[in-house]
């Protein structure tokens, strides 16, 4: 009890008085791959929230916006990290309003849902400068070898940012872990279902070991 007691403490210390970094971790990815799903998983998993992070959609840029969650705290296996968790809307290189319209939205609302995606895309690329860690999230049923994943994948490099490839939706049959890890083999491939808390563990152990590979930038 005791021990556990200086656990509590010590973890209320680090994070009001920032004796222990925060690190900001970004969940990027193209749309759907399932980066609020993952975002929501983190917070009941590690916050035992019941409340969504963020909402999700089976229509593409459901995330617009940049969704920030401040100092969640992971200690696992005698290890901690402080983090805020950055979800990202989804990054396009076409974001077209007639897919909106065709999924039932009026044109009015198909434009406008353009132009904040569109808008979103920039902001998560912006963000960039501010992430320490990337979490990736992939829909593991798709090609991964694409534009969209190339071009994300080349400004982490340019940036020298540390990531974590989360393979997710694992849970279905037409998905193809070995189709990820293969077209990224420089990094660490997770396969996940972030639904259904499928392989979290291990995925959160990644997390863990991410933090020692952040550069001061």
């Amino acid at each position: 009890m005791i021990a556990q007691l200086k656990i509590v403490f010590q973890d209320f210390f680090d994070t009001i008085f920032g004796t222990q970094k925060v690190i900001r971790i970004g969940l990027y990815g193209p749309p759907n791959s399932g980066k609020t799903t993952l975002a929501n998983r983190i917070c009941k998993d590690i916050l035992n929230s019941e409340e969504d992070f963020g909402e999700v959609s089976s229509i593409a840029h459901e995330t617009r916006k940049i969704n920030v969650k401040e100092r969640v705290i992971m200690a696992r296996n005698g290890k901690k990290v402080i983090f805020d968790l950055i979800d990202t809307p989804g990054i396009a290189t076409r974001i077209d309003y007639e897919k909106f319209a065709r999924a039932g939205m009026s044109d009015r609302e198909a434009k406008q849902r353009a132009k904040e995606a569109t808008r979103g895309v920039i902001e998560s690329i912006k963000w960039l400068d501010k992430v320490d860690v990337v979490l990736m999230v992939l829909d593991s049923t798709k090609n991964p070898y694409n534009q969209v994943n190339l071009t994300i994948i080349g400004n982490l490099e340019a940036r020298k940012i540390p990531v974590i490839i989360a393979a997710n939706k694992t849970d279905l049959k037409s998905s193809k872990l070995d189709r990820v890890t293969q077209s990224f083999p420089k990094y660490p491939v997770i396969g996940i279902s972030a639904r259904f808390s499928k392989n979290m563990d291990e995925f959160y152990d990644a997390v863990l070991k991410a933090k020692k590979h952040i550069r001061k930038r």
